[in-house]
């Protein structure tokens, strides 16, 4: 079962998982801070609880909970690993919080799958001198991939460059 949870500063839902929901509407911690019935939607584009505590010193702390990161931690920490840190959504809808649609991936593959907001209108691709270049971060480092005359052949070239590489990462994983 799918529970829809009404976001406070949007008219957006959470989507949780029956287990993920029981387990924080019980959770004694996430009860006492009303979590549930506090989650915001962040600049990002992620589920978020935030709330300001006074500390020692007379400030204010703030604490910040991404919930798609609390879920994944809890139910999928298996999959973590030091290079997969990140966690990404499957669908792209960062308000589908069920486990289902959750993942750890690497900074370079939550690189590659971020939607673009540059003015080419690709990943990849970036206008220099009334041409276009192609470029792709693999295991950390940017490989370039050559400059074109239009943005869709810049984008073909990083798409081919994705496949190949996604194509070496399961040849890799699949050896012993």
């Amino acid at each position: 079962m799918t529970y829809k949870i009404k976001i406070k500063n949007s008219d957006a839902f959470v989507l949780l998982d029956d287990f993920a929901f029981e387990w924080l509407s019980t959770d004694p911690y996430y009860v006492g801070i009303d979590f549930l019935n506090n989650l915001r939607v962040h600049s990002s584009g992620c589920a978020v609880f935030q709330k300001n505590w006074r500390n020692l010193t007379g400030g204010y702390q703030t604490q910040t909970i991404y919930l798609h990161r609390l879920i994944a931690e809890k139910y999928l920490s298996h999959e973590k690993t030091s290079k997969k840190a990140l966690v990404g959504c499957l669908n792209g809808n960062k308000l589908d919080c069920r486990v289902e649609n959750l993942c750890f991936r690497s900074r370079s593959e939550a690189s590659r799958r971020r939607k673009t907001h540059n003015r080419s209108g690709y990943v990849g691709v970036y206008l220099d001198n009334k041409r276009y270049r192609a470029m792709i971060c693999v295991d950390g480092r940017q490989v370039h991939l050559g400059m074109f005359d239009t943005a869709e052949e810049a984008a073909a070239a990083y798409q081919r460059a994705q496949r190949e590489w996604l194509k070496k990462k399961e040849e890799n994983s699949e050896k012993p």
